[in-house]
């Protein structure tokens, strides 16, 4: 059986290099689905998990946003950041939501910085989302 070479890259580091079966991937449109022979796509990613299926494996990472690039071959994730959903400290992302929370309350609904501290908002409350799932 095909299989998709996989990459998943952040600024930082290379997160995965392989291969998989499946992709299911949280692209700014909703959840969407990659598996060898897939069309060539581009689109771009909204904080939340991405699963990547190889067997009867499934693992399980965050990204906070991006672009994912899939052929019938190979799926590249142009991740913002990233980490496998064993990794995320909790109790560190709770914190960082609380404090987001903070600054988006204190804000005006018009407010320059409002759209960017709701998105900050919604990166961390994907990210406990996540973890749960690991």
């Amino acid at each position: 059986m095909a299989k998709l070479n996989v990459e998943i890259v952040t600024p930082e580091r290379r997160l995965v290099q392989g291969t998989a079966d499946e992709l299911i991937v949280p692209g700014a449109e909703g959840l969407f689905g990659v598996r060898p022979g897939h069309t060539p796509y581009l689109a771009t990613l909204q904080p939340g998990p991405l699963t990547v299926r190889e067997g009867a494996t499934k693992t399980v990472y965050f990204v906070a946003g991006g672009f994912v690039e899939a052929g019938p071959g190979v799926v590249r994730v142009l991740a913002d950041a990233a980490e496998a959903a064993g990794e995320i400290d909790v109790e560190a992302t709770k914190k960082r939501l609380a404090k987001a929370e903070e600054h988006l309350g204190g804000l005006a609904p018009n407010a320059a910085g409002t759209e960017a501290a709701q998105l900050a908002v919604l990166r961390e409350k994907r990210r406990l989302e996540v973890a749960a799932l690991k």
